[in-house]
């Protein structure tokens, strides 16, 4: 097996085949034998211990039963499975580029954020400030400058692509208080909200503390959607330790369910962005 680190796609691709596999209702053992392959063979594919080629990947769809768009998408992904993207060339955790993988090719993202705000919508200083007292206090000044750099570099999902994500996020009112490096570095950030605000494709609101328990005490999360014919949606969940991902469909949809009574629950977008105004001076 080679060394070579598998890409975010790659270890999409798998995830999917092994999930419609269990969705045919084969074990391990029957695909592989109506494949004409070891059950190792097929082990390896779906953990993404070995590379599958396109010519693969379509046997696979016709014992499953993939037909029409469905197919023909899964094997152009196939197809392109092996590139690398600029997230692949980066000293990143296996989690951190997954992550920024499924963001790169995601449709929509929602997210409530109780701890801080959204990395998509942060200012370089904000994003240093958390970088250093979040994830990387001991390390040296040229590593926290690279972690910004991606950060920083994953925001062109906003505006730099030929349909741009749809971005929704609702920010707990603790989180507009929580003051990270110091008060000229909380008022830039809140106008750089102001201005995402204004984007089409994003939208915002604040999650007051007048209103009381809810779903998202539970912690932060994102939910990640993606073309239909690509992949089910995915919630993502971040730790201290690591990350998270939810792909269980019902699973998926409680969460959804949540961040709607949570959108019903906050601040509406204008009154929310009257508030980041007061926050911000204007």
């Amino acid at each position: 097996m080679s060394t070579r680190q598998p890409t975010v796609r790659e270890r999409r691709l798998a995830a999917e085949l092994r999930r419609l596999r269990e969705a045919s209702g084969l074990t391990l053992e029957e695909a592989a034998e109506q494949l004409g392959w070891s059950k190792t063979k097929l082990s390896r594919i779906e953990t993404v211990m070995r590379r599958v080629a396109a010519s693969e990947v379509q046997g696979v769809l016709d014992l499953y039963g993939i037909a029409g768009r469905r197919r023909d998408a899964l094997i152009t992904f196939a197809r392109a499975a092996r590139q690398r993207d600029w997230w692949d060339t980066e000293p990143l955790s296996t989690d951190y580029a997954t992550y920024i993988g499924l963001e790169a090719e995601a449709e929509a993202l929602s997210c409530y954020s109780m701890g801080v705000i959204h990395g998509l919508l942060q200012t370089e200083d904000y994003a240093r400030n958390v970088i250093k007292a979040a994830l990387m206090r001991f390390k040296p000044p040229a590593e926290v400058d690279r972690r910004v750099a991606v950060r920083m570099a994953r925001q062109a999902v906003l505006t730099d692509r030929d349909q741009p994500l749809r971005f929704w996020s609702i920010i707990d009112e603790a989180v507009l208080h929580r003051v990270c490096g110091s008060a000229e570095v909380m008022q830039a950030q809140f106008a750089r909200l102001l201005e995402l605000a204004e984007l089409p494709n994003v939208m915002l609101q604040v999650m007051p503390a007048a209103a009381g328990v809810h779903p998202g005490v539970a912690g932060s999360f994102s939910t990640l959607q993606f073309p239909e014919q690509y992949f089910p949606n995915v919630v993502y969940v971040e730790n201290v330790t690591g990350a998270l991902y939810v792909e269980d469909e019902g699973r998926v949809h409680t969460h959804a369910l949540a961040f709607e009574q949570m959108q019903a629950t906050a601040l509406s977008p204008e009154k929310s962005l009257t508030l980041l105004a007061r926050l911000a001076g204007q």
